[in-house]
């Protein structure tokens, strides 16, 4: 499946959860009395429902609001959210309070010597053949 159907099926569901009839003139008018900017066409709802087009993320809160589900639930599924749930808790256990420490002095350091000290550790990850996945393969150089 796309991404987009993805999203329509998550949207429908959404609307049945919520008590909504999956309906593009029904999502119209619910979704135009929430959003405060311009409103949405029922042809630009219809393609949502339908897995043509996403909403813009600016829409997608107010859907996600109306709809009483995290935003990135509703643009991505509950998979991602798992995801980031596993991530948030392997930070948690595995991040010592010194790494933290030394982590939160490196955020209040200027960019240029961020960007300094980035170079120097990823250096020193190639060389010890700790390198990124998006630096090419670990080994060393």
């Amino acid at each position: 499946m796309s991404e987009r159907s993805d999203f329509a099926q998550r949207l429908q569901a959404a609307m049945r959860r919520a008590g909504y009839e999956p309906r593009p003139v029904v999502l119209e008018r619910e979704f135009n009395t929430r959003f405060w900017g311009p409103s949405v066409t029922l042809q630009a709802v219809r393609r949502w429902l339908r897995g043509e087009a996403l909403p813009t993320q600016e829409k997608l809160q107010v859907l996600a609001e109306w709809l009483s589900l995290p935003p990135e639930e509703l643009r991505y599924g509950e998979r991602v959210r798992q995801s980031v749930r596993e991530s948030r808790a392997r930070w948690d256990s595995e991040v010592s309070h010194e790494e933290r420490e030394v982590l939160e002095i490196f955020l209040n350091l200027p960019a240029p010597q961020r960007k300094a000290l980035r170079d120097v550790i990823l250096t020193y990850a190639k060389v010890y053949g700790q390198t990124p996945e998006r630096d090419g393969p670990p080994g060393r150089p």
